[in-house]
């Protein structure tokens, strides 16, 4: 009888533990964007990195910024949070967007509008979070924040 009430309660523990809401922010990617939007003038990595080193070298060239968050979720209605600070005194920008979950990690980008990166300036710190219902889940900040 004991064994079998210890496998009732092993079980009922693993699936309360696989519905509980879990999640990850596995990589955040900041972009700058060209004045035609685009954040790399080839599919090659190698040509990504240089031509955001150039963009960031020629501020001039820069539209606005796009976070490419790679993120993992069990939840149903996950939310991604980006809060970013700029070079101009101005309060933290926040950025929400809403995710569908899977069972796999997922990308979702997420962009700052022009007038948002105005006003902004140049983003100096930043920090994304992942929730669901009003719960944090998962948190990546960059060193500065």
């Amino acid at each position: 009888m004991r064994w079998l009430l210890s496998v009732m309660v092993i079980v009922l523990w693993t699936a309360a533990a696989a519905h509980a809401a879990s999640g990850k922010v596995v990589k955040v990617l900041p972009h700058y964007l060209d004045q035609q939007g685009r954040h790399t003038l080839s599919p090659s990595l190698y040509e990504r990195d240089a031509y955001q080193a150039h963009l960031r070298k020629h501020p001039a060239e820069v539209s606005t910024l796009r976070f490419d968050v790679q993120w993992r979720g069990t939840s149903g209605g996950l939310k991604i949070r980006i809060e970013a600070r700029g070079r101009k005194n101005t309060p933290p920008l926040v950025l929400e967007q809403a995710v569908k979950s899977g069972a796999f990690s997922r990308w979702s980008e997420v962009a700052l509008s022009r007038e948002q990166y105005q006003q902004l300036g140049e983003v100096t710190a930043w920090r994304v979070t992942l929730w669901d219902d009003g719960q944090q889940l998962a948190e990546s900040a960059s060193f500065l924040w």
